[in-house]
This record gives C-alpha cells, sequence and structure tokens, in this order.
C-alpha cells in the first residue's frame, strides 16, 4: 500500500495544454487562480462574468473587477506563471499550485476552452 503511494507521489504531473489566445474569463473559470498586482496568487472561489467584465471573489474574500483582456497583465503573468507569493489567506493547495506549473500555452496546440 505504502509503495502505491510512493508511485504516485513521484509520478510526474502531467501536462495539459492551452492555447496562448484563449479568452481570459474561461481561463480563470479553469484554473481558478488569479495574480494580484502585487505579485500573490489568490485562489478564486466565484467569478461573475458581466458582459466585458468580470467580478473575481477569491478564498481571502478579496473582490476584483477584471477586463476580458487577453493582453492584460493578468493575462500575461497567468500565461508566464509568473508570481511573487502564494497568498496564505487563501490557502492554495499544493496539487493546484503542481497542476498549474504543469500546465502549458502554445499557440497552436492545446484546448480553446470554448463552451460547448
Amino acid at each position: 500500500m505504502a509503495l502505491e503511494e510512493n508511485k504516485k507521489a513521484s509520478a510526474p504531473a502531467k501536462k495539459r495544454f492551452y492555447r496562448k489566445r484563449v479568452k481570459l474569463f474561461n481561463l480563470i473559470d479553469k484554473i481558478k487562480l488569479w495574480p494580484s498586482r502585487t505579485g500573490s496568487l489568490h485562489g478564486i472561489r466565484t467569478i461573475e462574468v458581466m458582459g466585458d467584465k468580470a467580478r473575481l471573489t477569491t478564498h481571502c474574500n478579496k473582490v476584483f473587477i477584471i477586463s476580458n483582456s487577453l493582453n492584460s497583465r493578468a493575462a500575461r503573468w497567468l500565461r508566464n506563471k509568473w508570481f511573487v507569493r502564494v497568498c496564505p489567506d487563501c490557502r492554495v493547495p499544493d496539487w493546484k499550485l503542481e497542476k498549474y506549473s504543469s500546465t502549458l500555452f502554445r499557440r497552436h496546440q492545446g484546448s480553446t476552452l470554448t463552451n460547448g
């Protein structure tokens, strides 16, 4: 039993591919992470889309109003995995950070995260 657990723990994380130009709201809804301007990586509790804007509520009860921009700071930081620290109040689990770190963004390969 312990040997099986060690195999699972040592197995490399599965790579996930998303398109580089995927819509920001779809990407945030999928990965449930948000890099704030201070460099903290927050966990997303809810996302309410209101046209071209959205309201993000984090697990630490912070609210962000964001725009659906592919070239925005947050979109670039999410694609490039730039963050200074993980928000200690959001308590983002390690498995989610490993999953995020194994996610790759490619121009011609990967899911477009479209509905339907």
